[in-house]
């Protein structure tokens, strides 16, 4: 297992602070990415050596096949990649520029794209959803409520297949939409606006909106806006031309994911990046070079409260929010068996990103590693991604069942309902 603790970034931070050549837009982002405040020597040295112990404790056990990052104030101080991108074959080693498969984390990426467009009054995240998707058939449901998912829609990783859809067809978010229009009556859904229910239906349906509004293809769209200004050279939105590229998944026993016909839908998953990458991105939005603080002060409000707890959903972020004040902006993923977290403690400017292929749950006790900066208190995290996550449906070898009719006795048939993810 390879381990870069990154005692020296001299190199780095010289080339960070020099004149940039060109005045274009990416060189001037691009060049205030890399201009972190050293961590103290001393502190630096605590940090590792307690990272690196919660690694032995946590993971050395296991099987890490993955990567993690933990950085201060734009420093890496922490770096880790671990196993293979694939099990058989050419047994290749996962490195610093080796993409993964973020899942949910996808979402921040989607929803800073629309706030971008936002911000260049390109569109109004108030709008209809039906002003720029021709043919949406439901009042109230605004681009707001796709991104705090408070619209009221479905998931369509479960609805399709039990309205009949056809598995051996490969759905695209245009069908996403398409089959709202035409089959709207036949689904659950809620009045908007009126609670929380995690869907991957509404980012789906961004994405449609990226394109409308953006003028192009979902992939190219985020490459020249955020990808390419950012320097995230090793990042990419997944198509069907990047399946030879494309890093595979397996179950926490060996046994690898085969592709099935849920996974061309973008913007609620499908994009592929690594931990250096996805730090590009977290400084961008940290120092307010990508979006305002403005823009950004709007996404981190907790928009759910009809209950009340710590854990909140902003437009494209989750919310851990302490009684002491301490607040932590995130988002984790699980498709296959790619697991992410992304976490992001605005106090402290520390980020800690972990991601596998392997699907390990031990990826999200990555969070544990706040107590190191601040008093947050995270003695574990028993959340995975959302409690709708797809993996009972994909992992299945036979079709799923439609759901029986309302009885009174609704504990059994709902017992009945939830199969656990087969291995």
């Amino acid at each position: 297992m390879k381990t870069n603790l990154l005692f020296c970034l001299l190199a780095f931070y010289i080339l960070s602070c020099s004149p940039a050549s060109s005045k274009s837009e990416k060189a001037a982002v691009a060049a205030a990415l890399t201009n972190p405040d050293p961590v103290p020597a001393a502190d630096l040295a605590r940090y590792q050596a307690a990272i690196r112990q919660f690694m032995d404790s946590n993971f050395r056990r296991g099987n890490f096949n993955g990567s993690i990052l933990v950085a201060k104030k734009g420093q890496i101080i922490y770096e880790e990649y671990g196993g293979f991108s694939h099990y058989k074959g050419q047994k290749d080693s996962i490195t610093s520029s080796t993409p993964f498969h973020l899942a949910s984390v996808s979402k921040t990426i989607t929803a800073m794209a629309v706030l971008k467009l936002w911000e260049e009054k390109k569109l109004s995240i108030d709008d209809s959803v039906s002003k720029y998707l021709i043919g949406f058939p439901l009042e109230g449901v605004t681009i707001r409520t796709l991104l705090n998912h408070r619209s009221g829609l479905p998931n369509y990783v479960h609805y399709m297949e039990r309205l009949g859809w056809d598995k051996k067809k490969r759905i695209t978010n245009q069908d996403v939409l398409d089959f709202i229009i035409a089959r709207h009556t036949e689904m659950d859904i809620a009045r908007p606006n009126r609670g929380f229910s995690y869907s991957n239906t509404n980012y789906a349906l961004l994405a449609l909106v990226v394109e409308k509004v953006g003028g192009l293809p979902f992939g190219e769209y985020i490459q020249k806006t955020i990808f390419d200004p950012l320097q995230m050279k090793n990042s990419y939105v997944f198509s069907i031309a990047d399946s030879a590229r494309s890093m595979p998944s397996y179950f926490y026993n060996g046994r690898q994911y085969a592709f099935d016909f849920l996974d061309l839908v973008y913007g609620d998953k499908n994009v592929y990046s690594t931990v250096e990458d996805l730090q590009k991105f977290e400084r961008s939005l940290a120092e307010y070079k990508f979006l305002s603080k403005a823009s950004l002060d709007e996404a981190y409000i907790p928009y759910s409260n009809e209950k009340p707890g710590t854990h909140n959903y902003g437009l494209g972020w989750r919310m851990l929010l302490l009684k002491n004040g301490k607040k932590i902006i995130y988002h984790n993923g699980w498709w296959h068996g790619n697991r992410s977290a992304f976490y992001r403690l605005p106090d402290e400017e520390v980020t800690i990103i972990a991601l596998c292929n392997n699907d390990s749950k031990m990826i999200y006790s990555t969070k544990k590693l706040a107590d190191l900066f601040g008093n947050y208190l995270q003695t574990g995290d028993k959340e995975n991604d959302d409690e709708n996550s797809p993996l009972p449906i994909v992992a299945q070898k036979k079709p799923a069942k439609a759901p029986p009719v309302k009885k009174k006795k609704a504990s059994q048939s709902s017992k009945k309902r939830r199969p656990a993810p087969k291995k």
